[in-house]
């Protein structure tokens, strides 16, 4: 069994416009999927389905705020137009910002809660939807992070609350949609070298009065591997939860951090 053929199968990335969403859509073509871009930003969309082409797969891209009921929908409904049916959902759009517990508004509360999880949950439930008129199972694969597990180096606190719901729901679907031969994990990364990573490091050295070299080597000091993750990391993952390997694994919530969390 090759555990990461994905030959002929048809996905969804959201958020893969750039960062974690990208490596994960290219490492899925890479392995033989078909793969629907969908993001905010239609250009960059444009741009990662151009690189899906490139390696001789089929792709679409949607410009999607995943926070809009009508964008869901419609991004379900074109993919399978294009690609005739879906088999693997991956929700990874997300927002965050650098922000201890004071100084949270409630406009970053509802953002982070509107995208990571309502976008989430809905684009897992109609994702669910479509697998089930199939009948031919799928898998549903959320992008969660460390800090819904209570990270102590976290700072967020809305973030961190918008990621243990996508962990909750990411097990609550599992025993629900297993019926129906539809897993669904949680994958959970820690520090992430990413543009959404680089914000957090330019917002964060502000706060603490500080270099972005020292904010660095404070936040990654504490990692048992001594690396941060690149988004390869997180799509090697992706890759296999969604192959042959993963076809027994569901309701987990598996941390990619190099040791950060062990739990």
């Amino acid at each position: 069994m090759d555990i990461s053929d994905l030959k002929g199968k048809r996905a969804i990335v959201t958020g893969a416009g750039q960062g974690i969403g990208r490596a994960i859509a290219l490492a899925l073509a890479e392995a033989g999927a078909n793969v629907a871009i969908a993001d905010l930003n239609e250009q960059k969309a444009k741009e990662a389905a151009s690189g899906i082409e490139k390696l001789g797969r089929k792709s679409l891209a949607l410009k999607t705020d995943v926070s809009s009921m009508a964008d869901i929908d419609r991004m379900i409904t074109e993919t399978v137009r294009e690609f005739g049916s879906l088999d693997v959902m991956v929700n990874n759009a997300g927002v965050t910002r650098y922000a201890p517990i004071m100084e949270l508004t409630e406009a970053d509360w509802d953002s982070m809660h509107r995208v990571n999880a309502k976008g989430t949950f809905f684009a897992m439930q109609r994702a669910a939807r479509q697998m089930i008129e199939q009948g031919n199972g799928g898998r549903i694969i959320n992008i969660a992070s460390i800090s819904g597990k209570a990270f102590p180096g976290g700072s967020n606190a809305a973030y961190a609350a918008s990621k243990a719901a996508v962990i909750v729901m990411s097990s609550v679907a599992a025993l629900q949609l297993g019926q129906h031969n539809i897993n669904v994990n949680a994958i959970c990364p820690g520090i992430t070298d990413t543009p959404l990573g680089d914000n957090i490091i330019l917002q964060g050295a502000k706060v603490h009065n500080e270099s972005t070299d020292d904010f660095i080597k404070r936040r990654t000091a504490p990692i048992p591997l001594g690396r941060q993750n690149e988004p390869e990391d997180i799509a090697a993952m992706a890759v296999y939860l969604a192959g042959p390997g993963g076809r027994n694994i569901t309701g987990q919530s598996i941390n990619v951090d190099g040791g950060l969390v062990m739990h």
